[in-house]
């Protein structure tokens, strides 16, 4: 779908040909003349139209207005959250119409409301199609955000420019978290890098087995050898900035099928496994973004992918493993598979010289116990660097909680037989998952997001959410020190 940035008022509105108009009625609005001014404050008067968030009311063809749908929303104090909510409960009620194109007014585009509407937008009319030939996909191709005065619009342009490259950051995440396993092998994820790798200030460099062997990374191999689908470890570079300045590294877990290997998972609900490649995803979608952005910094990242499978040659409990680093492993449950594939990664990110290193993945149940399905686990020993992607995640609605990192608790991941376990007890089971992983982390400043909550959603809206792509962009154009070398799209404005 193709989004526009325009400058159009009610009056204006009112003739603008579309095939659906949305109007966000905020709280804030003061009556005016017009047709459509009047139609609000005469909703608003009956009592149809009240201050509630997301409160409809639809209108065909109302008399003076070029367009055959109206739809009036409510959104209440304006605030990014209830233009979400907004937006998605206008968009969602006209999915059953043949709307090919759609306009949104908004009153002011501040404070993240652009990108929360331009993301709704996305997300309501999503239909995946990729493997599903019998669903209708969605006939959306033109969206139009307008804002009421040229001012407005024209100092909108760079939230706007940030709001197209995230829906298309957020839609690559989520078509390849959906994407059923044996349509996203870590081989096609490769060639999605590939495509990436091409485009500009990108470079893209795939290892298989052999380099994986020559590097010593005998953890994340042990991970892979179950399967006869190879491994592929994916290193991502955009370059924005000179090669002195420091890049941000992001690891993105990217099991494509998660059985448990050995220590099987049970079968209800193990087809969900397949999104325990979301961490990839989000690192490739925020690849993306920052392919239509440009910005002036430089971003690395790194995907180790493989299945975790059980056949003859598969990793067994008590095998112990040796990680690129020389730390020994031992595997007290094959399940625990995705922290023996990142070990490796974050060593891995050590010669890049970091500035930050952001590990994602969905990697324990654990998360989802403390969190549900609201906020991503957040984990890191240093505050600067919490603080700056908990800012980041609040503001883009993509949110994350931080959790403690306290010593005491890799107690539980001592090992007599290697120098540590991959896996304590149940207790405070994603605290101690995040200190196997800090092991590995101790030459640059790191987190850890668990998105094994957020990355997607089961039940009747089974699918993944394309998080925390939000988060990730807005964390890198906000927190990341940009050279004075300016972006490559201001350089060709």
């Amino acid at each position: 779908m193709n989004f526009e940035l325009k400058t159009l008022d009610l009056n204006l509105a009112a003739t603008h040909k579309t095939d659906a108009l949305i109007i966000l009625v905020s709280a804030k609005d003061k009556p005016a003349k017009g047709v459509l001014s009047q139609l609000i404050s005469e909703a608003r008067k009956s009592g149809d139209l009240d201050a509630s968030p997301a409160k409809l009311l639809s209108v065909w063809r109302p008399q003076g207005v070029a367009a055959p749908r109206v739809v009036l929303v409510s959104s209440g104090d304006g605030s990014a959250r209830v233009v979400r909510q907004a937006v998605t409960a206008a968009v969602t009620s006209l999915k059953s119409f043949k709307v090919e194109h759609l306009t949104l007014c908004l009153s002011e585009a501040g404070d993240y409301r652009l990108q929360a509407a331009a993301q709704a937008i996305a997300d309501a009319s999503y239909v995946y199609t990729t493997t599903k030939p019998s669903a209708k996909a969605s006939v959306l191709k033109r969206v139009v955000l307008a804002l009421p005065t040229a001012d407005q619009t024209k100092a909108a342009k760079p939230a706007f420019e940030l709001a197209c490259a995230q829906v298309a950051g957020v839609s690559l995440a989520k078509e390849w978290g959906n994407r059923p396993a044996n349509f996203a092998t870590p081989s096609h994820l490769a060639d999605v890098a590939k495509g990436l790798g091409k485009k500009t200030g990108m470079h893209c460099q795939v290892l298989g087995p052999k380099e994986i062997e020559k590097l010593g990374m005998g953890s994340f191999a042990a991970v892979a050898r179950g399967s006869v689908e190879p491994l592929r470890f994916i290193v991502l570079q955009y370059h924005g900035a000179p090669k002195s300045v420091a890049p941000t590294v992001l690891v993105g877990k990217g099991i494509t099928f998660d059985t448990g290997g050995i220590s099987l998972k049970p079968g209800p609900g193990m087809d969900e496994m397949k999104f325990d490649m979301c961490g990839a995803a989000s690192v490739l979608g925020t690849f993306e973004a920052l392919s239509h952005l440009q910005p002036a910094i430089n971003v690395v990242g790194l995907i180790p992918t493989c299945e975790n499978m059980p056949d003859g040659s598969a990793l067994k409990p008590g095998d112990v493993v040796t990680s690129m680093s020389g730390q020994t492993i031992e595997v007290l449950n094959t399940d625990a598979e995705g922290r023996l594939i990142l070990c490796d990664a974050l060593t891995y990110a050590t010669r890049f010289k970091p500035r930050a290193v952001i590990d994602i993945a969905t990697l324990t149940g654990a998360c989802v116990i403390s969190l549900g399905h609201v906020r991503s686990g957040l984990f890191s020993p240093s505050d600067a660097l919490a603080n700056a992607l908990f800012a980041a995640g609040e503001a883009v609605l993509d949110p994350c909680w931080r959790l403690p990192l306290d010593d005491d608790y890799a107690e539980g991941l001592k090992s007599n037989f290697a120098d540590v376990a991959n896996v304590a007890g149940r207790e405070g089971g994603s605290i101690t998952a995040a200190k196997f992983l800090q092991r590995f982390a101790k030459d640059y400043p790191w987190a850890h997001l668990d998105i094994a909550g957020s990355a997607w959603k089961s039940g009747g809206a089974k699918g993944a959410t394309g998080r925390p792509v939000g988060l990730l962009l807005h964390y890198l154009l906000t927190s990341t020190p940009a050279s004075n070398k300016p972006s490559r799209r201001s350089t060709k404005a």
